[in-house]
This record gives structure tokens, C-alpha cells and sequence, in this order.
């Protein structure tokens, strides 16, 4: 009997979509509300580097009292626009690496749980990465006023993560705070919480591993997150904080036979073109050599600008130290 090969048992539409859905699934980002869809993008995402979101900036001023002898002034709504850039990724496997899930039930599904888990960890690490470079942002109107840092406070104590100290970088948003409901920190930090006795653990209906709330605001733990010389960042998340779509690269998936590689080798190519943007903070750069921007790219806080008010840009940035 022929060797089952990769072109045997990979569907590339049915592949496809099942590793998009997949990484949603596997994802803690995705599943605490914290990524929200951008259906609206994804038709824009046929061409082009960035993708533009215009918006209408909130209706200000007071109102007036009417009466017969004057008019009503008479206001205007502003439109600006919001602009993410493209993020077009991929990643090729030898069947050797995968030879292992080729005699399961369903071997497609089984290589695409790796696959889905792998581009998780790797979407993961590019949100951690874009979020370094638009919170940090200095362009006018800077993200200072999203960012909440308790590092330089005395006594030393007082730099410390605590409650009180998360409690007061929620205040950052004022009387929009009660829309936080996501927290991502370093393990580190999580252990510090677990030591002060304020995680809770909320067991999923679907039998899951428990979820860590933190003062009700689910946790997702990374340790990617930034910390430099004992000074760690948390960030705090609305729901939807960050926009996330889906396009289509010109061929998602394919397999390949290389039959002088290592004696004959199956090749898996995935390819993945997407949205993972901020709301409110404008991709305002420019990629470095490659087409589309690298992960260093999107850590470069030049790059960004913020576009929305503070209390509408649903993202805290908390600096703190642990010990």
C-alpha cells in the first residue's frame, strides 16, 4: 500500500478555514472578549498595506435653551479615520514534523489543531508586539494619557502591583472603566496576584481548564509581555479592544512533494493575511525591508498615532514592579 501523503489528507478550503476558526478557539485573547471582529475590513483587505477605518468624532458642546428670539447655533460632526495595517504572515512544515498526526481518526483536523496552535501563539506574540509600539506612542495626542506607571513612586513599596494600584490605573478611563473587562499580564505578576488571594477561578461550561479572573476581569497570562529591569506592564482591555480581520492570501494553503529531500519529503505551506489592530490608534508608519510590517516593526511607538479620545481607546497600560 502507497505511504498516505500530505495531498491525501489536506482539503485546502475545508483546511483553511477550520485553522482560521481553530486559532480563534485556542486563543484566550479571542475568547475573553478582548479581540473583536471587523467584518467591515475584511472587504477592504484585497489590496493595499493598511486597510482605513474612518469614524465620526463624538457630537460636543452644551445645549442651549430655545426661545423665539434666538437661534440655535448650529455644529458640525467631524470625520476622522483610523487606519491598521495589513499583516500578511506564513510558515511551511516538513511531513516529518507532522508524521506523527497522520494516523489519526481525522488526520486533516489532527495537522490542523498544530497548526491553529501554532499560529495562536505566533498571532499572540505579534498582538504583545503591537501593543508595545502603539501604547508607547509619543505622537500628539500621545498615549500618555492611557498609560498608568508607578514605577518612579516612593516609598519603594508604592511601586508595587496591588490592588489598589490596579484600581487606580482603571481610574485612567475615568467613568468609562466599567467597560474594562480583560487583564494581560507576565506569570510573574499573576503569581504575585495569586499570593494577595485575589485570583477567582470561573470553570468553563465546556469542561475547560478554569479560567483566572482578577477583581472580575478575566486574566490571560504571557510571558512576552514587556519587562525591563524589574518594571513589568500589565495591559487592561474593554471588550473588543482590538479589532481583528481576516482576508485571503492569494493561495492560503497548498502541499508540495519534494522527492530529493531527504529521500522524499511532504511539504504543508499556510499562509495568513490579517487584521490585529488597536481601535483608535493609527498605524501612521511605514514597514522597514519588508513588504508588510514585522513584528519589530510594530513595536517602533513613532509609528502610532491616537485618533480616539482616551476614554474610547478601551486600553490601559499599567507599569509596575513586583517586588
Amino acid at each position: 500500500m502507497a505511504a498516505t501523503k500530505l495531498a491525501d489528507v489536506i482539503v485546502p478550503e475545508v483546511f483553511n478555514q477550520y485553522v482560521i476558526s481553530r486559532t480563534a478557539e485556542l486563543s484566550a485573547f479571542w475568547q475573553g472578549g478582548i479581540v473583536g471582529e471587523l467584518p467591515d475590513v475584511t472587504a477592504l483587505m484585497g489590496g493595499g498595506k493598511t486597510v482605513n477605518m474612518p469614524f465620526w468624532v463624538d457630537l460636543t458642546g452644551a445645549d442651549e435653551v430655545i426661545d423665539d428670539t434666538t437661534d440655535l447655533a448650529i455644529g458640525k460632526v467631524d470625520a476622522k479615520q483610523d487606519e491598521a495595517a495589513v499583516l500578511i504572515r506564513g510558515k511551511a512544515w516538513g511531513a516529518t514534523d507532522l508524521a506523527a498526526m497522520l494516523a489519526g481518526s481525522d488526520p486533516m483536523m489532527a495537522i490542523g489543531d498544530l497548526v491553529a496552535g501554532y499560529w495562536a501563539r505566533r498571532m499572540q506574540a505579534t498582538l504583545i508586539s503591537t501593543l508595545k509600539g502603539a501604547m508607547a506612542s509619543t505622537n500628539s495626542p500621545t498615549m500618555a494619557t492611557n498609560t498608568n506607571s508607578i514605577i518612579a513612586l516612593s516609598p519603594a513599596t508604592a511601586r508595587v502591583f496591588d490592588a489598589e494600584a490596579f484600581l487606580d490605573a482603571c481610574q485612567v478611563l475615568g467613568d468609562a472603566q466599567q467597560s474594562l473587562a480583560g487583564v494581560a499580564c507576565h506569570s510573574a505578576t499573576l503569581n504575585l496576584m495569586l499570593k494577595d488571594d485575589l485570583i477567582d477561578f470561573v470553570k468553563p461550561s465546556d469542561g475547560s481548564a478554569d479560567i483566572p479572573t482578577y477583581l472580575g476581569k478575566r486574566v490571560v497570562v504571557d510571558d512576552g509581555l514587556p519587562v525591563s529591569s524589574g518594571n513589568y506592564t500589565t495591559y487592561i482591555f474593554g471588550p473588543g479592544a482590538i479589532g481583528y480581520a481576516e482576508g485571503s492570501p492569494k493561495v492560503p494553503t497548498e502541499t508540495q512533494r519534494e522527492a530529493l529531500i531527504g529521500g522524499g519529503t511532504d511539504i504543508l505551506v499556510n499562509r495568513r493575511k490579517f487584521v490585529l489592530h488597536p481601535r483608535g490608534v493609527r498605524w501612521s508608519g511605514s514597514p522597514g525591508s519588508a513588504p508588510t510590517p514585522t513584528n519589530t516593526d510594530l513595536e517602533t511607538a513613532n509609528k502610532w498615532t491616537k485618533v480616539w479620545e482616551t476614554k474610547q481607546v478601551r486600553i490601559v497600560r499599567f507599569i509596575h514592579k513586583i517586588a
